[in-house]
């Protein structure tokens, strides 16, 4: 099986294009991962989990806000996104787990805290749900509980969505692009970063396979059953998501029962990026209070 290039994909990602970057490198069992473990190396650890299209540059902003408060951060980049390596099978669920899952192991991490967002906040869900390892969960503007879109038929087969990211994959992906935050300067940088990226073959190809294999809607369930685990959870949302809206908030409250909620007023989707001192500030506060885990 070989991933298709779409068009843009002028680049091929391997040691080379690798050399130079910052951050570390690591030979998991499904490829390489490239990751930043920065911060105090005192400091609770916090481990974030980004989006569908983000690398782990995503995370600059709330990074540097959690260092100064005295938190440590693991961030990387999903398989198939950022400089991580493009993989040639399905994108499932168990890819992404089981790439925090071993990246977690192989660093050897304390007991740490994650923060999800986006597609992110569906895999911290399911990663947390088999370690007795996690001190607490945040979720910012989880995918899982809006309504499946219309286009969902693209992705029922392999050959419709690989004729259609070949052909309009970069249109698709400028356009979820443009409305993921609110201003301007954030949505302009956000757009280099990822375009970025996405020049190496198989970039779009990954994009599309996780569409097709990894559920981002009617994930009710997950919720329900991240909210009876015990582990001490926070929610956050911008209050004019174009994402995934806020019209799912209350679902999300009853579901997770999380033991703090904040709606960020006047953000959009991508409250990490575009709110990244407001939302250290949450994320510092929640992991200093208690968060044992609750009996079940």
């Amino acid at each position: 099986m070989k991933y298709f290039v779409g068009q843009g994909e002028d680049l091929l990602l391997d040691e080379r294009a690798r050399r130079g970057l910052r951050g570390s490198f690591v030979e998991l069992s499904q490829g390489v991962t490239h990751y930043e473990l920065t911060g105090p190396e005192d400091g609770e650890t916090v481990v974030l989990t980004g989006g569908l299209t983000v690398p782990l540059f995503y995370w600059d902003g709330l990074a540097e806000h959690l260092h100064g408060m005295g938190l440590r951060t693991l961030a990387f980049s999903a398989y198939g996104r950022g400089y991580s390596q493009r993989l040639t099978c399905d994108y499932d669920e168990a890819v992404f787990v089981g790439q925090v899952e071993e990246l977690v192991d192989a660093l050897g991490l304390p007991p740490h805290h994650v923060v999800g967002t986006s597609m992110g906040a569906i895999i911290a869900m399911a990663y947390v749900a088999g370690r007795s390892d996690i001190k607490s969960l945040t979720l910012a503007g989880p995918a899982g509980l809006s309504a499946a879109p219309a286009s969902r038929w693209l992705f029922k087969s392999d050959h419709a969505a690989a004729f259609v990211g070949r052909r309009l994959g970069r249109r698709i992906l400028e356009n979820h692009l443009g409305h993921n935050v609110r201003d301007d300067a954030s949505a302009a940088a956000l757009t280099r970063m990822v375009r970025d990226a996405f020049r190496y073959q198989g970039s779009m190809y990954a994009l599309f396979s996780t569409l097709q294999n990894l559920p981002l809607h009617g994930r009710a369930e997950l919720f329900g059953r991240t909210g009876h685990s015990g582990i001490p959870t926070m929610l956050i949302w911008g209050d004019d998501d174009h994402v995934t809206p806020i019209a799912s908030l209350d679902e999300a409250r009853t579901l997770l029962q999380p033991r703090q909620c904040h709606v960020i007023a006047q953000c959009g989707h991508m409250t990490p990026l575009e709110r990244p001192d407001e939302v250290a500030h949450l994320v510092a506060s929640f992991t200093t209070h208690p968060t044992e885990r609750l009996e079940q």
